[in-house]
């Protein structure tokens, strides 16, 4: 490193570590789970008017302030959302699966259990299991993401002060909370928490504590079913937070599936999951303009699956094809195998014709079994859409960091993920 670069990085380090930024009293961390800058580049395009000249922005182009790095404590360079939740949740990196462990697997003080501590109100609100890697790395410790029945337990088990950690969850999981061996549902009611088990039944909870649990695992594609059901969660959390504590929340919201949609290469699962977490954001956004004395910060854990924006050599991306499509890979294979009609099935729900090749592709995946026909459904839409993929994995690019309220400098430039949760703990300590 020259001089210069070295006065330069001291400058900023002296500007950034100073402490003279107020604290806020709330804080609303947000996570696109898998989304990297494809993704909010991509959800651009995909919303733009296109009769209009110019690409319009989008919520996320009006909040970006900096770029974060993702790799875990490892040689890997890749982490996976464990590693790279605890990082976010902790500020400090561990290896792949880790749930706020470090490398010798002891515990790490998440942000959530210190907002408890400082008596903050605290939630959690996710569209997977809300005992997934990321919710679980804010209010539980396990040497394994995998763990889930034991994770599911610390949200009752890992108290503190005396207390249980999270005041709001909402999300699904039901398969984990209500089991044979320990019913988690009755002892949170023990506890005084309202329950509701449908999504349809959100607007029912008026206080807090409470839990809503919305399906088995994760919640359907927002694609499949319920295009704003993270939006909907959002909206009363944030609802039921205001004026809930004189001392403030901490509000952690992640757009889990963005990166379910990435792992399966399925371009238009992906950007309606965007959608659902840009209006999230909105809310959130108009949250902090209400009540100014709340930070709202954003970023991912780490890109999914190589997304690029233009494919095969061919100079183009076409935005128009993945609007048509109306249903997860997925679930338009469940449908092509039980229609008597595959060419009109196929023509409805994918928008993309049903030509001599495409036939012969879906006949043989037919007769192999869903997983195959799945595969030729994403495969059809994303050549037709000039959308390509490197991977069914995560990648190591540097992923956004958003920032909006009160302490959003802090966050401006290149950091370390491990940097965003310093500042946060630092702010919930103050």
């Amino acid at each position: 490193m020259n001089f210069k670069t070295s006065l330069l990085a001291s400058f900023v380090g002296l500007v950034f570590a100073a402490p003279t930024l107020a604290a806020p009293k709330n804080i609303i961390y947000m996570i696109g789970d898998g989304m990297g800058p494809a993704y909010t580049t991509g959800y651009r395009y995909f919303k733009d008017d296109p009769s209009t000249k110019v690409v319009d922005p989008t919520v996320f182009d009006s909040i970006l302030v900096g770029m974060a790095h993702t790799y875990p404590d490892d040689d890997t360079v890749v982490t996976d959302s464990a590693a790279g939740a605890t990082a976010l949740s902790t500020g400090t990196k561990s290896y792949n699966g880790a749930i706020a462990v470090d490398t010798h697997k002891e515990h790490l003080e998440t942000m959530l259990e210190v907002a408890k501590r400082k008596g903050k109100t605290t939630a959690l609100v996710a569209t997977s299991q809300i005992n997934h890697a990321t919710p679980a790395s804010f209010a539980s410790h396990n040497e394994s993401r995998r763990n889930y029945d034991d994770i599911a337990n610390d949200y009752i088990d890992n108290k503190i002060a005396g207390k249980l950690p999270v005041d709001l969850m909402l999300g699904g999981g039901t398969k984990y909370f209500i089991r044979e061996d320990r019913n988690l549902v009755n002892e949170f009611k023990d506890a005084g928490y309202q329950y509701v088990d449908a999504l349809s039944k959100l607007d029912t909870l008026n206080k807090i504590p409470a839990m809503g649990l919305f399906a088995e695992v994760g919640l359907p594609f927002a694609i499949d079913e319920e295009p704003q059901r993270l939006t909907k969660m959002t909206k009363t959390a944030l609802s039921l937070l205001e004026n809930q504590n004189d001392k403030g929340f901490f509000l952690m919201i992640e757009g889990s599936q963005i990166d379910w949609c990435g792992h399966a290469n399925d371009i238009a699962c992906a950007m309606h999951e965007m959608d659902d977490f840009a209006e999230s954001i909105k809310l959130a956004k108009a949250f902090v303009d209400n009540n100014p004395d709340t930070i709202l910060v954003i970023t991912a854990d780490h890109s999914t699956g190589g997304l690029t924006l233009g494919a095969n050599g061919q100079y183009r991306w076409e935005r128009d094809v993945i609007a048509k499509v109306k249903g997860s890979a997925g679930e338009i294979a469940k449908a092509l195998a039980k229609t008597k009609d595959v060419k009109a099935t196929w023509q409805d729900l994918t928008g993309l014709e049903y030509d001599s090749a495409t036939e012969l592709k879906v006949k043989e995946a037919l007769s192999q079994g869903p997983k195959a026909l799945s595969v030729v459904v994403k495969e059809a839409i994303s050549d037709a859409s000039f959308t390509g993929w490197t991977t069914g994995g995560h990648t190591a690019i540097d992923v956004q960091v958003f920032a909006h309220g009160k302490g959003k400098e802090a966050f401006i430039g290149s950091q370390n993920n491990t940097a965003i949760a310093d500042k946060l703990i630092g702010f919930i300590k103050k």
